[in-house]
């Protein structure tokens, strides 16, 4: 096994991980997303998908914040529990997606040699919303992590990352099982409130 094969079979189990330990709702979900992201990071250099690239380094900052918030950011700065996206950030964030995916897909396809630039892009603009929402313990990032894992699925196997590939068609059934989980938690929070 080469060097970048062995960085993604190690990203992908930490990948696999920090999404598992994100259902449950446990904090350290974050530490094993920064190993997950550090060894990815690498990756997706060698196979020139350079948003994706760069979307490691803000998922580094992201896996901070979150730990942060999931531990402090709550009601009297205690844990954060999970709720829904207020009404007034739904448009905002999707119109801050497609404009930032537009706009570095561009950048990507004019300044570059990446392999798909648009496409890159646009996981990487979306994959950036969805991560956001995560931070903050919003239920519909799930939704957004299903849409964005479809697409992911079909990118990494046209750049032969078979594995993965592979790690993001678990990524969108853990998806699935995360609104799952997270709408009985919500519903359990409405409950006792």
């Amino acid at each position: 096994m080469d060097f970048y094969a062995a960085c993604e079979a190690v990203g992908v189990a930490f990948g696999i991980l920090y999404v598992v330990l994100a259902i449950r709702q446990s904090v350290w979900c974050w530490p094993a997303g920064l190993v997950n992201v550090a060894l990815f990071a690498i990756v997706f250099y060698h196979v020139r998908l350079y948003a994706d690239m760069a979307l490691q380094g803000v998922y580094a900052v992201l896996c901070v914040y979150g730990w942060h918030e999931w531990r402090h950011g709550g009601t009297g700065t205690g844990p954060l529990a999970v709720s829904r996206v207020p009404r007034p950030w739904l448009a905002g964030l999707g119109l801050a997606g497609a404009a930032f995916a537009l706009g570095l897909g561009l950048l990507l396809r004019d300044r570059t040699d990446a392999a798909l630039p648009f496409w890159d892009a646009g996981t990487t603009s979306f994959s950036l919303v969805a991560q956001w929402m995560t931070t903050r313990k919003w239920i519909e990032n799930w939704a957004a992590w299903i849409a964005v894992d479809v697409v992911y699925v079909g990118m990494y196997l046209s750049q032969r990352l078979y594995a993965t590939a592979g790690l993001y068609a678990v990524f969108l059934v853990l998806a699935l099982a995360g609104l799952r989980e997270w709408g009985r938690s919500l519903s359990a929070e409405v409950e006792a409130a």
